[in-house]
């Protein structure tokens, strides 16, 4: 992020006059965005995720680790890849679980069934340009504990499970968590 600040700065400084300076590639919109944002949602992480970044430089891309420390999850941790398009901030980020689960609202494949990761929603609460990265972190946490869906699951089997035998959905679920641990 340091590296992102420092040619933001550089793009906006007057030349010095008699050295060379070196071409200034221009920073994209969504670059400019992004060192705001990503220090917005690095001051308001949940305390059960953190963030990491394979590049320092890249602020596009980034792992999500989320770590229920309550309900059915607990234990667990989860990894979700985090992908800003070049479309952000009109279009959602792209986001993918990682993570092996036993979730109504995360299928096998890894696809999310979260409302803000829409760019359009039958409940009006799909993405919006006024929607930052730290609620996509919040919403991903939230599918933890209260943003459950068991009624309209994207993972219908997990979710009939659990209408059917809690027990037998806990036990699945803490089966998933184990196999993720070794």
């Amino acid at each position: 992020m340091i590296t992102l600040n420092r040619k933001l700065k550089k793009e906006h400084s007057p030349p010095t006059i008699g050295l060379t300076t070196e071409p200034v590639k221009r920073i994209s919109i969504r670059d400019k965005l992004l060192v705001k944002e990503v220090q917005e949602m690095e001051e308001n992480l949940p305390a059960t995720c953190s963030v990491k970044f394979e590049d320092p430089n890249l602020l596009s891309e980034f792992i999500l680790t989320v770590a229920p420390d309550e309900g059915y999850w607990k234990g667990g941790k989860f990894k979700f890849s985090v992908i800003i398009t070049e479309e952000y901030n009109m279009a959602p980020p792209r986001v993918k679980c990682l993570t092996k689960l036993w979730h109504p609202n995360i299928n096998v494949d890894g696809d999310i069934c979260l409302s803000l990761l829409r760019q359009t929603s039958i409940d009006e609460h799909g993405w919006a340009p006024t929607r930052r990265l730290k609620d996509v972190v919040w919403g991903l946490n939230s599918l933890f504990t209260d943003l459950l869906n068991f009624d309209d699951p994207l993972n219908i089997e997990a979710a009939e499970m659990y209408n059917k035998d809690k027990v037998k959905f806990q036990v699945k679920v803490q089966e998933y968590i184990s196999k993720g641990k070794r």
